[in-house]
């Protein structure tokens, strides 16, 4: 792999970047991370990787980097992604996410980057008709977090005819977990994501965990989601990359998940099991716009890439995120 390009790792100071860039390193690839520091972490990039702070609206950057680093493909995760942050201010998820995207992909075109992948989301299934999702259901995104990420796979779509250059989206349902080895996890302050939470009432970094609708039409009237390890999804990404260059005639828009849901009280069921404690539940009302269940049909990406989970486990899952909750109180106190 030493012989390959090297690839450009936007936002790999954050959640999911950090853990793609260690992906991408154990798999032999260069990286070269670019990130601003406003919600990602200096630390959390793998000293192994080029570090560049900075914008990827900042043109003349992206474009030195890639001459300089001799980049060959983009993996683009820097964003903005609380939804309920971007219904009351769309302006700034219409920039972040879909205006400095558009001069990201400039900036590859300028520089003759030919394979980019990108970070996406279920959310721009909107309420899905139907659940487990597939990729070929209409996309009707309830909020400008999801419009703003499928208004970024249309433009890869269009540069992808008008260019030499071949993309993948993959769209992500609930990511959760940590580097199973402790190397990176989830760090950001004010998380949403429920085993996030979860994990921080176990630890009492909060009080309790709230519980949002106990009337929806699942098994136990909670919502239902497919919660994906970390570190799978980052695999995924590395063997997306690898599907680009082997084939440049070919782009993906694949669903990142296992295919099993499982209900928010399952899950504070897994924290009790996993911390041998109780963790107190909060009930309150349904949150806005939240469907009953969110599950990925994931036949297309077992199908177009060699991808096989290997931590698909929800115990799992909360153990590595307990074990990183547990560092992250160490590193930061």
């Amino acid at each position: 792999m030493a012989d390959r390009k090297a690839v450009l790792v936007t936002g790999g100071g954050g959640y999911i970047g950090s853990h793609a860039v260690l992906a991408l390193l154990d798999a032999g690839w260069r990286v070269v991370v670019i990130d601003n520091l406003t919600t990602g972490f200096r630390w959390a990039v793998d000293e192994r990787a080029v570090f560049a702070e900075g914008d990827i609206e900042d043109g003349a950057l992206v474009g030195q980097l890639i001459a300089e680093h001799d980049i060959g493909a983009i993996m683009h995760f820097a964003g903005s992604i609380i939804v309920p942050e971007s219904v009351e201010n769309p302006l700034k998820y219409y920039h972040n996410n879909t205006v400095k995207s558009r001069a990201l992909m400039e900036a590859a075109v300028k520089g003759g980057v030919k394979h980019f992948i990108f970070s996406s989301t279920a959310a721009t299934y909107g309420v899905p008709e139907s659940s487990p999702v597939r990729e070929d259901m209409p996309t009707r995104p309830i909020n400008p977090y999801g419009m703003s990420k499928l208004m970024t796979e249309a433009m890869l779509a269009d540069v992808s005819v008008a260019h030499p250059m071949n993309f993948c989206a993959l769209r992500y349902f609930n990511v959760a977990g940590a580097d199973p080895q402790g190397r990176s996890g989830q760090s950001t302050a004010g998380a949403t994501h429920l085993i996030k939470v979860a994990v921080e009432a176990a630890l009492g970094k909060r009080a309790s965990v709230g519980v949002f609708g106990t009337d929806y039409d699942t098994p136990d009237g909670t919502g239902v989601r497919d919660y994906i390890h970390v570190s799978d999804l980052a695999a995924a990404h590395v063997l997306a990359l690898e599907a680009l260059f082997a084939d440049p005639a070919s782009s993906h828009i694949l669903n990142c998940g296992y295919g099993q849901g499982f209900s928010v009280l399952q899950v504070l069921d897994a924290v009790d099991r996993v911390t041998n404690m109780k963790i107190e539940r909060k009930i309150e009302g349904r949150r806005a716009g939240d469907p009953d269940s969110l599950v990925a049909d994931n036949q297309a990406i077992l199908a177009r890439l060699p991808w096989r989970p290997k931590h698909a486990d929800l115990d799992g899952i909360v153990q590595d995120a307990l074990a990183w909750e547990r560092k992250l109180s160490e590193i930061r106190p």
